[in-house]
């Protein structure tokens, strides 16, 4: 059986016309470039170039090339169509988009927002919502019959201004501030539903307090986002140092700031973000702490340690214990897999995470300084982040699982799981360690428990131990999944693949039997006409392309556009090709082949997807990293797949999953043991977004 997106809530699809009539040009980062530069320089938005280029979220890589949309022959499309429908006096619909708001609606079309109500009377109980459709009335059309029975000096006073939250305050108590309801202010700051984080900035509609030395930043009306004073009591600032991979949007996100804001508090930004600046933000700003170990009695148990340092206890293992309470639900939407009603009997999971922890704390050089420099750290503590998350989602679900994490203490050829053994007898499932050789070990020690061992990051063929989940696809898996997929459709299937790639020759000779081979010249180069004529007018052809050789990349999709005319044609890769990423090869041609190739990761908009990213966002003040959306789903889908009234192991045998990134498809190898095959079938479609294949 199948369960879909277990992580946060009903499977649907956000669909969006963003790219629809766009043209892309590619784009070489320059160093010390950031997204917002770039997407000044193309006027699109930050949230554009995401769309086509995912890895851009986890930061720029100079010299790597980006696909920007270039909007410029729409954009006058829709302005004129705007304007001539405002200045005629006719209404216009207006379908909302990911990411609009009340006032990016009523910036666009220049009506106030008493005019959009008015038109649209359902936005006072329902707000801004994606899909609906807005009736966008002629400007000025409807602003008189809407003004409430108010004094013009109170209308004067009444504008969007900003605050930030201060610690003890409340929804309901800023709302009686401003003369404002907590409905509204929650619609206008959609991230502060679920909680109220101080520090937070909120845009809010009302009549500016008269108390004198309020703490808050110069009212800014939204029209014109000029300051205007209304507080004697200056705003505080402080320090902040640019950390790696920081940009402009991302700081924004963190100071609740706007570029302007932050170019305006800090000049030398004009010329751009780089590592190690100094900015002037706003005092009051927290960052999260890094994990730090301190020395606590071995008996101890941490109390509600979900968001919690990890706690390092005296008898060498980093743990975390908490009970899955009825406590106050932090409204994160989550849909349960299947959770069996009535099954109440408690689970164990442990997690073996390698945070040598000795070796930080002995480290001269301090914690941030090891944290900073230490690659493996960074990616165990990344996962760890994922994790976290995880349990936070178990916990709102009120599932009755334990939880236990033990610094693993590991290397590539050493652990401190053997000391650990009487601590992980008793689990229902362990995640981890992290290297292979570290896992089979654990594994072994705990097979006569029948306790299942989860691999969670090795990409090495495991050796056969029955209760060993290996969690990645290995590579012939991933290439199995691409010609199994292309042989349910029927295919007609060809390769072209470069005499220098004899790994991918033979593994097609030995494992995918009925291949044409396309015929290559003397000099090693493809016979086009031979392509040709292994394609078939009746089936769909789909030409298998292996080379880096960009003559040959050229010249196969000349000949696949060529036959577009007679066959039906679809061009295929095995793994990732950098020759596709130069500007030599035209991505518009890769578009009207509809490139396809197999992953074991994906990119979604679905609406659970960005839930769980605006949550990691909000907890962590970063994007998730692949490590920690790793993290996540094997941690989730671990615990999940306890509560199903089954063992691990039969749900393993029963269940195929599917979370934020990650799909668990597993299977019993004939030698032994499990391993996944969860892999995704992608394809950039015509309208330039990277979809899923059915």
């Amino acid at each position: 059986m199948k369960y879909y997106l277990t992580v946060l809530s009903l499977v649907f699809f956000i669909t969006s016309s963003a790219f629809s009539q766009e043209k892309v040009v590619k784009y070489k980062v320059s160093s010390g470039e950031t997204i917002n530069q770039i997407a000044q320089k193309f006027k699109v938005t930050p949230f554009d170039i995401y769309q086509l280029n995912p890895d851009a979220r986890t930061g720029l890589v100079p010299n790597s090339v980006l696909l920007i949309p270039t909007k410029t022959g729409e954009a006058k499309k829709e302005v004129s169509e705007t304007k001539t429908a405002v200045s005629s006096g006719k209404e216009i619909i207006h379908e909302v988009q990911p990411k609009e708001t009340f006032w990016s609606i009523e910036h666009k079309y220049g009506i106030s927002d008493e005019a959009l109500k008015a038109a649209n009377p359902f936005l006072e109980k329902e707000g801004v919502q994606i899909g609906q459709k807005l009736v966008i009335p002629a400007k000025g059309s409807a602003a008189k019959a809407v003004l409430p029975n108010k004094t013009i000096k109170e209308r004067a006073q009444e504008k969007y201004v900003y605050h930030d939250v201060q610690p003890k305050e409340t929804k309901y108590s800023i709302a009686k501030k401003y003369n404002t309801t907590v409905e509204d202010i929650e619609r206008r700051n959609p991230s502060i539903v679920s909680n109220l984080p101080v520090g937070y900035r909120l845009i809010i509609k009302g009549i500016a307090p008269k108390e004198e030395g309020v703490q808050t930043e110069p009212t800014k009306t939204v029209e014109s986002k000029k300051p205007v004073e209304t507080s004697k009591k200056a705003v505080s600032y402080m320090d902040y140092q640019v950390k790696p991979k920081e940009t402009l949007y991302s700081l924004g996100r963190v100071f609740h700031l706007s570029q302007d804001e932050l170019v305006a508090l800090n000049p030398s930004l004009s010329e751009g973000l780089k590592e190690g600046m100094i900015l002037k933000v706003p005092a009051g700003y927290v960052a999260p702490a890094p994990i730090v170990a301190t020395q606590v009695p071995a008996e101890k148990t941490a109390e509600s340690t979900w968001n919690k340092p990890v706690e390092n206890t005296g008898g060498g293992g980093i743990k975390i214990i908490d009970k899955v309470k009825s406590t106050e639900n932090e409204n994160i939407e989550i849909v349960e897999l299947s959770k069996k009603k009535g099954a109440n009997e408690r689970k164990k999971v442990v997690l073996l995470l390698p945070f040598n922890m000795a070796k930080v704390q002995s480290d001269t050089s301090g914690t941030a300084n090891r944290i900073k420099n230490d690659k493996f750290l960074n990616m165990t503590l990344d996962f760890y982040s994922g994790a976290m998350m995880a349990i936070d989602s178990a916990r709102t679900l009120k599932l009755p699982i334990d939880v236990a994490i033990y610094d693993s203490q590991e290397t590539k050829t050493t652990s401190n799981v053997s000391s650990l053994s009487s601590k992980l007898q008793d689990a229902d499932a362990v995640i981890g360690p992290f290297y292979q050789s570290n896992a089979e070990a654990t594994a072994n020690t705990l097979r006569m428990y029948n306790v299942p061992v989860i691999s969670p990051l090795s990409k090495d063929s495991a050796n056969p131990i029955e209760n060993l989940y290996q969690t990645i696809p290995s590579n012939d898996v991933i290439r199995n999944s691409m010609f199994d997929y292309m042989r349910s459709k029927n295919g007609n299937i060809i390769a072209v693949v470069d005499k220098k790639k004899e790994s991918v020759i033979n593994y097609i000779k030995q494992n995918q039997k009925g291949v044409a081979f396309a015929t290559l010249t003397e000099t090693g180069g493809l016979d086009a006409a031979n392509l040709k004529s292994l394609l078939l007018p009746n089936r769909m052809n789909y030409v298998v392309m292996e080379t880096g050789n960009t003559a040959m990349v050229k010249t196969t999709i000349k000949a696949l556009l060529d036959s577009q005319k007679t066959c039906q044609v679809q061009l295929v890769i095995l793994e990732p090709n950098s020759t596709l990423d130069t500007d030599e090869i035209s991505f518009d041609n890769l578009v009207k082949l509809k490139l396809m190739y197999p992953s074991v990761t994906r990119e979604s908009d679905e609406q659970a997807v960005l839930i769980y990213e605006k949550q990691y966002r909000l907890k962590n003040k970063a994007n998730p990293t692949t490590y920690a959306t790793r993290g996540f789903d094997v941690t989730f889908d671990t615990m999940m797949r306890l509560v199903q009234g089954k063992t691990f192991q039969e749900t393993a045998d029963l269940m195929t999953t599917q979370q934020v990134d990650n799909k668990f498809q597993y299977y019993r190898k004939e030698d032994g043991g499990h391993a996944n095959k969860g892999v995704y079938i992608l394809y950039y479609d015509s309208d330039l977004t990277l979809k899923v294949a059915n």
